[in-house]
């Protein structure tokens, strides 16, 4: 059976030759999941004993409860008809793409519907959320910014309805923490808010960094008070937009990029969808010193215990295709 760790993938062109026989895909995923090739797990009765391997079906059979499981179960590709050999260029692609892949293109380059690529791309979206992230330390920028659609762009009833004022009103609000200089570089780390009073982003803060690190933020009056537990810069960007050390500008100019993708790649996101778009851009920022096929065995080591149903999805049947 092929081995995952001799096989170093270095370009979308080496994923698409090598994951083109999909008995080599399927070992190919089961090397990552379970390790050695005797080691697979089954997904009925929880045996580790030596498998039959059944080439037909490209499936296990467990020796002790005799029944059958796939690679795929327990998987973000569980459920789904569609083979390995277009998931892994898929995840390969949304992987390494700086700027994201549109679920049109998508669809274009795997030979699948478009509604299709636009499913596959959001369950790759969830291997590569974090979860739990170990508190930032040293020093961490705390900034907070707004997405949505442009008034400019929209019909002049709706405009009317939805924007009520200035700034940010009618758009979703999003808190961002970097923490400067790690081991690997800056890391990022991204959450959608219910709003930007005090309580929501100071509590976002001590959850998510250490006491006594350096937070530096702008003058938003929320931020007001972190200089009980934190050795807080604050910098006014209506005098300036660093003072030394003492800027955001790490995540402005992330902000920057995400709003790039969101507006250039995938144009129209929903609100309650976005923080998945927001964990796709984590991702690749937090890994961008590792090579593209670290990057690509990193999503892929993540899917295992992470399952997501259309209708979780769209929220019942509400869905933008983006």
């Amino acid at each position: 059976m092929p081995s995952a760790n001799g096989n170093m993938i270095e370009s979308l062109l080496d994923a698409i030759k090598h994951f083109d026989d999909e008995t080599v895909a399927v070992h190919y995923v089961a090397a990552i999941r379970w390790g050695a090739d005797d080691e697979q797990i089954c997904q009925h009765c929880g045996s580790i004993a030596k498998h039959y391997w059944l080439s037909s079906r490209r499936v296990w059979k467990c020796r002790d409860c005799r029944k059958v499981f796939s690679v795929k179960v327990g998987t973000i590709f569980e459920g789904s008809p569609i083979p390995l050999g277009k998931w892994l260029p898929a995840m390969w692609m949304l992987a390494n793409c700086k700027n994201g892949i549109s679920s049109y293109e998508l669809a274009d380059d795997l030979d699948v519907t478009q509604k299709t690529a636009w499913f596959m791309l959001h369950r790759i979206r969830l291997a590569m959320s974090e979860g739990t992230i170990e508190k930032m330390d040293g020093e961490v920028e705390a900034d907070e910014s707004y997405f949505g659609g442009k008034s400019k762009n929209m019909h002049r009833e709706r405009r009317e309805r939805v924007i009520s004022g200035t700034g940010g009103m009618g758009k979703v609000a999003v808190q961002g923490l970097l923490e400067r200089h790690g081991p690997d570089g800056s890391r990022v780390h991204m959450a959608v808010v219910p709003n930007v009073r005090k309580g929501e982003l100071q509590g976002r803060i001590r959850e998510h960094v250490e006491p006594g690190a350096e937070v530096f933020t702008d003058a938003l009056l929320s931020y007001r008070g972190l200089a009980a537990d934190y050795v807080h810069g604050v910098i006014d960007h209506a005098e300036s937009y660093a003072r030394g050390k003492v800027h955001t500008n790490g995540l402005e100019n992330f902000w920057s990029l995400v709003k790039r993708a969101l507006n250039g790649t995938y144009i129209s996101v929903e609100p309650f969808q976005l923080f998945r778009y927001l964990d796709e851009q984590a991702f690749r920022f937090n890994n961008r010193k590792a090579t593209p096929h670290d990057r690509f065995r990193t999503v892929l080591s993540a899917i295992v215990g992470k399952r997501l149903t259309y209708d979780e999805l769209t929220g019942g049947g509400r869905w933008r295709l983006a």
